[in-house]
């Protein structure tokens, strides 16, 4: 067998596991680990500006591609805390990834050495495992079943702490032999999934919600077969947005409290039987209990078989990843099919269709500043079914959720649960690290754009371009939207004279300069009919120069979206459109 260091065998494990790129910081305690990169090779190593806007690089490459598992690496300390946002965002959303730390010598972890902290009780609750790796010869066995942990059941992350002697110390290790750990899923019963079936064909008016577990199982065609087969339209979570088309008949629409439309919840409220496929009936999508479940039968499919009856009890409950799961519902429907045997939903998806055809909120308004509908509607005519949206929280967000278009699996990547401000730009980089040929968009608030904005640079550096859309109306939207339940506006503010940029009329940071500081190139829209220019002149600077590039759109200063406490209780602050010309970017779906 080969003698090498612990670390150089992390490093080989690495890629037999299918690692390519890693996102991280050195520092004196991590710094074993960067030597075996060095010196062994084969991993392409991206430099953040921040450990957090490592975790965040490694979730985003992770959510790009099926397969993937992002790796982000920092030193003993502070970079093992900063890694903690990224680790809950991971586990909110089932994110497989796996953070290194560096960590003070074995023998003086418990006595308050520098930069030592227990940071694997630290990350405990947010992990699959987090390990302080105390002896050379188990850093191979933690490895593997980090990736193994990763893999099984409901996707999550993992975090892997390394002494520096641990590090360091060579150890018999046989790569030649290696394999990964068979990953462990449970997988739906033929009999549980007719038992399903047949909830479902005693149905007048059923739904089909999808949620990430479709996504992460990679699962989306067997999804829209069975919808297909069946006529049942589909109602996609935020986080399983993409999984069917946009512009699918039997696309329903979204549901919920701010990231829905209003033809979703018009459509949820009338069916009679909802079954979920890998979904976690978030509070956000829910609303309130009573109203999301009255008069309904519910069949949910989980991966976690502790997710099902968590939030509500369903009237039947099935413990299986979405892959096969929907494999087997596709079995069973061509069964029926073929024995003429599928009750006729047309009617039903008609019906469905007409909602969405006639219940459509406003995105056409020439005002000056820009209201922000119109840069959705702007975004709509400017990028193609090929685009991979990328986005986080915040007024911003909930509008684009409401107002744009995927087409495509991993084509809207969102910090669903967690919603950490600052995540989009680390996250963006790392969906274009993770598919440099895509047209990656990223859309934030002003307020999120700040929070970490020096990540630009590492886009800069590494010539890593994506265009990123900044909304600026110099407030915490969300936030003060939420105030006016308090009747205050208070702390909300982010608007000041700026001295350096008196043409920003009050809208306080200048983001132009800031992203050109930083290596990038940026352009600022006043008018609603410079959208469209900027956006173009945009993808032909990322095209000439590689870097990140930043249009910037400033906004009138308030505007209150559409979001309520329950699904029969959303506030609409806007006119409705009445005709085409309102909303010329909106599905409309033919009947027929």
């Amino acid at each position: 067998m080969a003698r090498m260091t612990a670390a150089q065998a992390a490093v080989e494990i690495l890629k037999r596991e299918g690692t390519t790129h890693v996102f991280g910081l050195p520092g004196a305690a991590i710094n074993p680990f960067y030597s075996a990169m060095r010196t062994n090779g084969g991993l392409t190593h991206v430099l953040a500006r921040h450990v957090e806007g490592a975790s965040h690089m490694a979730e985003g490459y992770t959510r790009a591609k099926a397969g993937n598992i992002g790796v982000c690496v920092g030193t003993s300390g502070p970079a093992g805390t900063d890694m903690i946002t990224g680790l809950y965002s991971a586990a909110a959303d089932s994110i497989p990834i796996l953070c290194i730390t560096g960590q003070a010598p074995v023998a003086k972890l418990h006595k308050e050495d520098f930069q030592a902290v227990d940071i694997a009780s630290i990350a405990g609750p947010l992990t699959k495992m987090a390990m302080t790796v105390l002896e050379p010869a188990q850093v191979p066995g933690a490895f593997q079943q980090a990736f193994h942990l990763m893999r099984s059941g409901r996707p999550g992350p993992v975090l892997i702490d390394l002494p520096i002697d641990v590090q360091m110390a060579e150890i018999e290790f046989d790569l030649e032999t290696y394999e990964p750990l068979p990953a462990h899923r449970p997988v739906a019963t033929r009999a549980q999934i007719d038992k399903a079936v047949q909830l479902l064909q005693a149905a007048e008016r059923p739904l089909i919600v999808a949620g990430g577990g479709v996504i992460n199982a990679d699962a989306s065609e067997s999804l829209v077969e069975f919808a297909q087969l069946t006529g049942v339209p589909v109602v996609p979570t935020l986080m399983g947005w993409g999984s069917i088309p946009d512009d699918h008949p039997l696309m329903a629409g979204m549901v919920g409290l701010q990231t829905s439309h209003r033809y979703g919840n018009a459509t949820l409220l009338e069916s009679d039987f909802v079954l979920g496929v890998g979904n976690r009936w978030a509070n956000r999508h829910t609303g309130g209990l009573d109203t999301y479940t009255r008069g309904r039968t519910f069949v949910h499919v989980d991966i976690e078989p502790t997710q099902i009856g968590r939030v509500f009890p369903p009237d039947y409950g099935i413990v299986s990843d979405a892959g096969p799961a929907l494999e087997l519902f596709v079995a069973a429907a061509r069964e029926l099919k073929a024995d003429g045997a599928l009750r006729d939903r047309g009617d039903w998806a008609d019906s469905c269709r007409q909602r969405k055809a006639t219940m459509l909120r406003r995105t056409h308004f020439d005002q000056v500043p820009v209201k922000p509908q119109r840069v959705y509607e702007e975004m709509n005519k400017a990028f193609g079914p090929d685009t991979r949206y990328v986005s986080t929280i915040g007024l911003s967000q909930i509008q684009a959720a409401q107002m744009l278009h995927v087409y495509r699996p991993r084509h809207w990547i969102n910090a669903g649960q967690a919603g950490p401000l600052g995540w989009t730009v680390p996250a963006a980089l790392g969906v274009a690290t993770a598919d440099p040929g895509a047209t990656v968009v990223a859309l934030s608030g002003d307020y999120d754009f700040q929070f970490m904005i020096e990540e630009l640079a590492v886009g800069a550096q590494f010539q890593i371009p994506y265009l990123h859309i900044v909304v600026n109306n110099a407030y915490l939207g969300l936030i003060r939207q939420a105030q006016r339940g308090f009747d205050m506006d208070y702390c909300v503010q982010l608007s000041f004279d700026n001295v350096n940029a008196p043409e920003l009329g009050g809208y306080g940071v200048d983001h132009v300069k800031v992203a050109e500081g930083l290596g990038c190139k940026a352009v600022r829209v006043l008018e609603p009919d410079r959208i469209a220019p900027a956006i173009e002149e945009a993808k032909k600077l990322m095209a000439e120069h590689r870097v990140p590039v930043v249009v910037e759109v400033i906004l009138e200063r308030v505007t209150n979206v559409s979001m309520g406490t329950e699904l029969d209780n959303v506030a609409e602050f806007e006119e409705v459109a009445t005709g085409p010309h309102h909303a010329p970017t909106a599905l409309r779906v033919a009947l027929g």
